[in-house]
């Protein structure tokens, strides 16, 4: 019974967040932002909130940072799977398709930042001030980059100006994204409640708990939304909602340690959780060198190897 509990709190997770992301769209559509900025920052943001408020439950209620560094990292290498499998799917269109260089700065931050968590698993950058990481104030000030970098790019993107107009006010859209996101609030709270009491049931660490009933369940709003973009071939807005998702993940964990008072949120005492930070950390450059050098090898080689990472972290 708790398994479809389970399942029927995923798919509220995905359906609301969803709806989160149409209401976004037609409160930025009269704007001319670019498709990495519209992806990347709002996009992302929006479908990452499962991610934020699960980890805040799961490290301030139930006290287990480990399910947080699961949640966090297992989400960040399955959106990096999907979106490896979704670009050998659509391959023929994706190397036509022009896409942001924006995209490298997410990309390249996010690598950083993988870095950073690997010199803190290492002690060495493991000091706190005022009870918070330094690690913490590097992913902050790598994602502020990003979001300047982000929004310093001009133009909006066909798929923008194709939104369906709406009979909508602006208060309406705005009052409707609140309810949506408290929904999804909850849901989120609820479902680390679930996870915390499957893990327990079958007895798995919190690094592989996390990655694998927390990442899953809160990277389906991004996967969902992402599938249907490729459909419409807008590679562009797609690329952005899962990088930025993957690097806002980041942030989620910069906000938490700020928030928890206790040994600290960068928890990598589940051997699991070191296998999602060094499978994460190969993935993501891999991603850097599809956008970097855009040829047939690269097509085809990077996006597979980025699904063999998350292969081989289940395996």
């Amino acid at each position: 019974m708790i398994y479809l509990f389970y399942l029927i709190v995923a798919a509220g997770v995905v359906y609301l967040s969803q709806k989160a992301s149409e209401y976004v769209d037609l409160i930025d559509k009269t704007t001319k932002l670019s498709g990495a900025f519209i992806g990347g920052i709002m996009l992302s943001a929006v479908t990452s909130l499962p991610e934020l408020f699960t980890s805040v439950s799961a490290t301030l209620f139930l006290n287990k940072p480990g399910l947080c560094m699961g949640n966090i990292l297992g989400s960040n290498l399955f959106n990096l799977a999907v979106l490896g499998s979704l670009i050998l799917i659509f391959l023929k269109s994706f190397c036509k398709a022009r896409i942001s260089s924006g995209h490298l700065a997410v990309t390249f931050s996010t690598t950083l930042i993988y870095i950073a968590i690997m010199l803190n698993m290492n002690h060495i950058l493991n000091f706190e001030i005022m009870t918070v990481s330094i690690t913490s104030f590097i992913i902050l000030a790598l994602y502020l980059f990003t979001l300047k970098n982000l929004s310093a790019e001009n133009g909006g993107s066909e798929e923008q100006q194709q939104l369906t107009v709406t009979d909508l006010t602006l208060k309406q859209i705005v009052t409707r994204f609140i309810l949506v996101s408290i929904g999804i609030i909850v849901l989120s709270i609820i479902i680390t409640y679930i996870t915390d009491d499957i893990a327990e049931r079958l007895n798995l660490g919190e690094g592989l708990a996390g990655a694998i009933f927390l990442g899953v369940a809160t990277s389906l709003p991004e996967v969902s939304s992402t599938i249907a973009l490729f459909r419409m071939k807008s590679y562009d807005i797609a690329i952005g909602n899962i990088i930025g998702s993957n690097i806002f993940n980041f942030l989620v964990l910069c906000i938490v340690d700020v928030l928890y008072i206790g040994q600290g949120i960068y928890d990598f005492s589940d051997p699991k959780t070191l296998s999602l930070l060094v499978y994460g950390a190969v993935a993501t450059p891999l991603f850097m060198i599809l956008l970097k050098a855009r040829n047939k090898t690269t097509q085809v080689l990077c996006p597979f190897a980025m699904v063999v990472c998350y292969i081989a972290f289940l395996l």
